[in-house]
């Protein structure tokens, strides 16, 4: 059967200081009053039946996510600490193969803003009929790039296979010149990597078992205790172990290159949006004139052009005077100033902030 697991975790440390340790970006209404997590989960309901749809993230927040989605908490799956998504996936292909044999599932992420949101489930029934039909298919899906961006990884696109691209190679995020070049190339070449997957459970642990054994031995032994009491006990003792990898560098870059299973990516035609930084975020707040984009209940900008006004705080006033390509996010405790071009050193800032300022974190 088929199943869709939502990835909920990570703390979104280019989303400083809104997302936090305590307040993940996932959790946070970001998009019309409401959770990027709820825009994914209503955007997914359709495409399989209530008890099908999983969402994987931390202990931490479960209560919390059950009562926002209404999930039942057997369809929580949990992790006692961030191990990345090979750790993550695995996890969750382990935990349906236990329960269903012939489990198809689909893996998307819970910050991306997707539309027309029909397209978008159209391409993931696509996604499961390759892995249906296939012998031994690992699907992904590729955005068209808009820029030549240095946010995201790409990937390098072959032969055809029907509606779909042989993957020939998974590029992390390049340097300028590279993406560049990638762009230039045009998305009959190069593809954005949108973090999305389509496979089969038995696929997908057939690959981490002989690309990552220890993950593979980890998540089955995990797995196989899922349903019984003795859950807690296992995953609090081993999963905090398990390497901590991308699911692109332990079975994406290894199976298309070795050819133990099949790479195919689908493209996505239509509007995505990963809001992994405020660059993201501005484009999807309010614009004036000048190309100012506002998020907060009050401001007042004068003489400015591109910038950035973003705060959590109903009652607070944010008023900037003549200035451009700027971005001012406010909080109660911590208010970030900076250049648009440098949004991405929010990762690096938090890291100095570990030592000096870590109550803000």
């Amino acid at each position: 059967m088929r199943y869709v697991v939502i990835l909920a975790g990570g703390s979104g440390t280019r989303l400083w200081p809104w997302s936090r340790t305590r307040r993940p970006k996932q959790l946070l209404p970001l998009l019309h009053g409401r959770s990027l997590l709820e825009h994914a989960f209503e955007r997914l309901k359709p495409l399989v039946a209530p008890e099908r749809l999983f969402v994987c993230g931390s202990l931490i927040f479960k209560e919390e996510i059950c009562r926002l989605l209404n999930l039942p908490e057997q369809q929580f799956i949990g992790e006692p600490v961030g191990r990345d998504t090979a750790a993550a996936i695995g996890y969750c292909g382990a935990v349906l193969r236990q329960r269903d044999a012939n489990a198809v599932f689909a893996v998307c992420t819970a910050d991306h803003v997707i539309e027309p949101a029909e397209r978008f489930r159209d391409s993931l029934r696509s996604g499961f009929g390759l892995a249906e039909s296939r012998a031994h298919a690992l699907v992904t899906f590729g955005v068209t790039p808009d820029a030549a961006s240095t946010a995201y990884g790409y990937l390098e696109l072959g032969a055809e296979e029907g509606s779909a691209r042989v993957v020939s190679r998974f590029c992390e995020k390049p340097d300028k010149k590279t993406a560049e070049a990638f762009f230039a190339a045009g998305p009959e070449r190069y593809l954005w990597n949108s973090g999305m997957f389509v496979w089969k459970a038995a696929t997908l642990l057939d690959c981490l078992s002989a690309y990552r054994p220890a993950i593979y031995e980890a998540v089955t032994a995990m797995a196989a205790l899922y349903d019984t009491p003795r859950r807690d006990e296992i995953v609090a003792s081993t999963y905090p172990k398990i390497e901590k990898i991308s699911i692109d560098y332990a079975v994406m870059e290894p199976a298309s290159r070795a050819g133990r299973a099949e790479v195919l990516a689908v493209p996505l035609s239509l509007n995505w949006l990963d809001i992994g930084s405020w660059n993201a975020f501005a484009a999807v707040c309010q614009h004036d004139d000048r190309n100012n984009a506002t998020s907060a209940a009050r401001s007042a900008l004068l003489n400015c052009r591109d910038v950035l006004v973003a705060s959590d705080d109903p009652s607070h006033l944010v008023a900037v005077i003549g200035c451009s390509d700027l971005m001012v996010v406010h909080t109660a405790d911590a208010t970030l100033v900076c250049r648009a071009g440098e949004a991405e050193a929010v990762k690096k800032l938090q890291e100095s902030l570990q030592q000096s300022y870590p109550d803000t974190l």
